[in-house]
């Protein structure tokens, strides 16, 4: 654990208090020149220390990612070992930013070095062997059996697995027809009945209220990981305002998918909802909603394979000053996610959170790029069953260099896919679950504790299409997300921002 010595820190049985000085600048154009004004905002940060009991309910608990996250969360839990061709193998977190990273809390004072504790080490957060899972699935297969049809695991780790998955039953589910692909009907033999779309938000919500209560939890986070859906179109007097979106639902309106009517029952029982695809689940009165009921968001669209290397990447050569003009992407997979993909309305919605991933590293360096300039940028996925699981992902990034060179970057990736969705699903859980336990107050909030943004822009680090508060701008440069995680969570405890200056090693300082 981290304890600070501060006067500007305080610990008692319930909460971590720290006053912070937040650092901003204003920068304007006057004259040819540009004026700088820095800012300083005193800031009191305010973290619950008492860790709930937590549950998540997954919508489409038994695909692939839901399966394998859950085999995950049993294999650590139960500290499983299986052995293959390459001998024995324990189970682990790798991949996950809260249990498998580390970060930087100061410099040991006798060596000069850098010292790094453990992400879930800097506040308290749940541990995830002790997450409560269920969740529902438009097929009634156990979690046994979607565990054998996703074949993600090695064989030997599903045997130790399996007695304690056998009775694990995904909850019937929603499906409307319009807004899957057709060639997902086959599976769909698990389904909440009718077409009353508000008699299937009263059953979400008396689903959570039941596992809630069964399984005594203090919160529950709510998350799709489901089927890619198309796009919903917004339409004025349907889904713009809260009060709009709920009646459009009690009138059964074409246009609510089946993602928005988990969400709204998510917001009604006050549980945060994170939309793991890419489909714009938050449709204007969604978020109107949430608003109203101050209850979390985060979405859209789990970064975990290529896109994530592109976010670096891209961020790299514009930062370095070479000027991408053409970026091309290709995917191949054969899990059932490139299966429903293979449908084009939903493979528009997976392209548009693809697509938009590098415009604000492009929006940055105004020398390279002049308003309204992209480099061309074209994403292709295609299904071929006999990869299954294990994606492939092939890049062509094409820049121009000094004096109109040209400098050609190709990348071929192999993406396990759900053994990388998998650790960003406890990651998501575990840190919207602590921004729920964070409160701050300034002179804005006239002295009063408040919570943050029912938005969790926070969490962009681990979505590919990262939802905003309302004029926030987007940020997908992955290394200036995690640098927002790691500061914000620096704060807390009253720690400044991390800075890479090391003055200690290049100019003389007190002691």
């Amino acid at each position: 654990s981290v304890s600070v010595n501060s006067p500007n820190v305080t610990y008692d049985e319930k909460y971590i208090q720290a006053n912070y000085k937040y650092e901003s600048s204003t920068a304007r154009v006057v004259n040819g020149q540009v004026v700088i004004t820095p800012k300083t905002t005193d800031i009191t940060f305010q973290t619950q220390r008492k860790v709930p009991k937590l549950g998540v309910l997954l919508i489409g608990w038994g695909g692939n990612n839901g399966s394998t996250v859950t085999a995950g969360i049993i294999a650590n839990r139960e500290k499983l070992s299986w052995e293959d061709k390459d001998g024995v193998h324990p189970a682990n977190y790798f991949g996950s930013l809260t249990q498998a990273s580390t970060l930087t809390v100061g410099q040991d004072p006798v060596t000069g070095l850098d010292v790094h504790v453990p992400f879930c080490d800097i506040l308290p957060m749940v541990n995830p062997n002790d997450i409560i899972i269920g969740g529902w699935d438009i097929s009634n297969t156990d979690l046994v059996g979607a565990m054998k049809r996703a074949k993600v695991l090695d064989f030997s780790l599903q045997q130790k697995l399996a007695p304690f998955m056998k009775d694990m039953k995904p909850l019937p589910s929603i499906y409307y027809g319009d807004f899957i692909a057709g060639n997902q009907s086959n599976r769909a033999n698990n389904l909440i009945p009718g077409n009353d779309k508000w008699a299937h938000v009263e059953q979400i919500r008396k689903d959570i209220r039941e596992f809630k209560e069964k399984n005594t939890l203090d919160e529950v986070v709510i998350m799709w990981t489901a089927n890619t859906e198309r796009y919903c179109d917004i339409i004025s007097g349907i889904n713009d305002t809260a009060d709009n979106l709920l009646q459009a639902i009690r009138d059964s309106h074409a246009e609510v998918s089946p993602s928005t009517i988990f969400a709204v029952a998510s917001v009604l029982e006050k549980c945060t909802y994170i939309n793991g695809s890419p489909q714009n689940t938050f449709v204007p009165g969604l978020l109107d909603l949430a608003e109203r009921h101050q209850v979390f968001l985060a979405g859209d669209d789990f970064k975990s394979g290529q896109t994530k290397f592109k976010s670096v990447l891209v961020d790299f050569l514009v930062g370095s000053g070479i000027k991408p003009v053409s970026i091309v992407s290709y995917n191949h997979l054969g899990n059932n996610d490139g299966f429903n993909l293979s449908a084009p309305q939903q493979f528009r919605s997976k392209e548009i959170s693809k697509s938009n991933v590098v415009d604000d590293m492009v929006e940055s360096n105004p020398i390279l790029y002049s308003p309204g300039e992209h480099p061309d940028h074209v994403v292709v996925i295609k299904y071929v069953p006999a990869v299954g699981d294990s994606k492939r992902a092939m890049d062509e990034y094409t820049s121009k260099i000094f004096l109109n060179g040209t400098n050609t970057i190709v990348i071929h990736n192999t993406c396990e896919d759900s053994l990388l969705a998998a650790p960003l699903i406890l990651d998501l859980v575990i840190l919207a679950e602590l921004f729920g336990r964070i409160k701050y107050k300034n002179d804005a909030t006239e002295g009063q504790f408040r919570p943050f943004f029912p938005v969790l822009s926070q969490l962009g680090f681990l979505l590919k299409a990262p939802l905003t508060n309302r004029d926030e701008p987007v940020v997908n440069a992955l290394f200036k997300q995690r640098g927002m995680l790691e500061n914000l969570f620096r704060a807390c405890i009253g720690l400044g921002p991390q800075n890479y200056i090391g003055l200690h090693h290049k100019a003389t300082m007190p002691k």
